[in-house]
């Protein structure tokens, strides 16, 4: 009788039951995603296409500047998610740092930034900027590059000022080609290339190589090393 009950029921330990039935209808709702990661996955794919086309049109305003300014993308160049560039022209050398406050309006104090009762360290990311620049473009070049740190605003909306940041131009965006032709006649043309030589070269945003500090070191002069002598005996002859 059993046998007639159990008999045209495929065994569900054999090959061709594995990953059918309801063990298989579970492992298929594991791996579907459900509609609230839907709608995030789609939210997220429209965030990144919007801010990949907010950064082109940021490169293109740069490109504005004129025949005589180069510009550099730092978001291509080093790989940061932050929009920045870097502008080398008569004025100098300058790490651009743009935010996008949209309507909202942007109240200064000093290096005290609010949008909306909040207070984004934005002055401290634009020096932040120009301070990696600085030691990159310096350690290649092998001679002190200053670079000057500029923040500059996208949005539409009113930029107040109750006191300037040091250290630190602030300007919207519409008007970052006015501010820094303003700066004068600093570097000359092939000062501007050469510089702008050394931000497009790869090598540069790279860290600096390994160095074997501790083989460099050396415990005890040479002049001891040859006649056999000791730390002991450096601090004695010190003595």
């Amino acid at each position: 009788m059993t046998e007639l009950l159990h008999r045209g029921r495929p065994d569900p330990r054999s090959d061709g039951m594995i990953g059918t039935g309801i063990e298989g209808r579970v492992a298929v709702d594991a791996v579907r995603s459900s509609p609230i990661d839907w709608v995030r996955a789609r939210r997220a794919e429209r965030e990144s296409r919007r801010a990949e086309a907010q950064h082109s049109r940021l490169a293109q305003r740069m490109g504005t500047l004129g025949e005589d300014w180069r510009v550099l993308d730092l978001k291509e160049a080093t790989g940061t998610d932050r929009d920045s560039f870097l502008a080398i022209g008569p004025g100098g050398v300058f790490a651009v740092t743009v935010k996008d406050h949209g309507r909202s309006r942007v109240q200064f104090a000093g290096d005290i930034v609010q949008i909306d009762g909040r207070r984004p360290k934005y002055v401290e990311e634009a020096r932040e900027n120009a301070k990696l620049a600085a030691e990159a473009l310096s350690r290649t070049a092998g001679v002190s590059i200053p670079v000057m740190p500029v923040l500059a605003f996208a949005g539409t909306g009113k930029i107040s000022y109750y006191g300037m940041p040091k250290r630190c131009l602030v300007t919207s965006y519409q008007d970052i080609s006015r501010v820094l032709r303003a700066r004068g006649q600093r570097l000359a043309a092939d000062t501007v290339e050469k510089v702008f030589a050394l931000a497009v070269h790869p090598a540069t945003w790279m860290n600096p190589p390994y160095l074997a500090l501790a083989e460099r070191y050396r415990w005890y002069p040479e002049e001891l090393k040859a006649t056999g002598g000791t730390g002991a005996d450096k601090r004695s002859s010190s003595g």
